[in-house]
């Protein structure tokens, strides 16, 4: 009994988090009217998630990690300059908190699919993940990854990178249902 009292002064411990069991990766097919893509089956997609009667507003929700991929579409109509420039300013609202952005170039000129994937590093920014993509001529889309929750990236980041490997499933596998021909842009049938 009194040698269990006497050694050494006591030690502040970390703070901990809980563990993650992440589920294994499985996809499923979503049809919009505008759009196609795969999204995981341990996540939903909810059109019109704010209750606006706005069909091109979804949400592909991750109720486990407590996070969504808002996804906002977009007719291109002589705009697509303002559509990219919005993407790109909302992007970098997150510069003040950013330690860096990483921006990706898609190309996909078989499925006409084109566009930037924004990689926000920094403990406390709001977004880790933003992207756009357009055909150019018909059909735009961006994306943005929140969580429900106060932003800590370093305590997010095995999520994060978990989540980001569902986005590149959904941007890689992303088809538009409308498409519009250099003939139609120009006016020649």
């Amino acid at each position: 009994m009194f040698w269990a009292c006497g050694a050494g002064s006591p030690q502040p411990k970390p703070y901990g988090y809980l563990r993650i069991d992440f589920p294994e990766k499985s996809y499923r097919d979503f049809k919009h009217e505008q759009i196609s893509f795969r999204y995981p089956k341990y996540a939903e997609v909810i059109v019109d998630p704010f209750g606006n009667q706005n069909k091109d507003w979804l949400d592909v929700c991750f109720p486990a990690f407590n996070a969504k991929i808002h996804l906002s579409y977009h007719h291109v109509e002589n705009n697509f300059e303002i559509l990219v420039e919005d993407a790109r300013s909302l992007a970098l609202k997150h510069i003040q908190k950013a330690s860096g952005i990483r921006q990706t170039v898609i190309e996909r000129d078989t499925d006409r699919v084109y566009g930037l994937i924004y990689d926000i590093s920094g403990i406390a920014t709001a977004s880790s993940c933003q992207f756009f993509l357009s055909d150019t001529t018909a059909n735009f889309i961006r994306g943005a990854l929140y969580f429900n929750l106060a932003p800590n990236n370093d305590s997010l980041s095995p999520v994060i990178n978990f989540i980001r490997q569902d986005i590149d499933t959904l941007i890689y596998s992303l088809r538009w249902t409308i498409l519009v021909t250099s003939n139609e842009v120009t006016g020649n049938r």
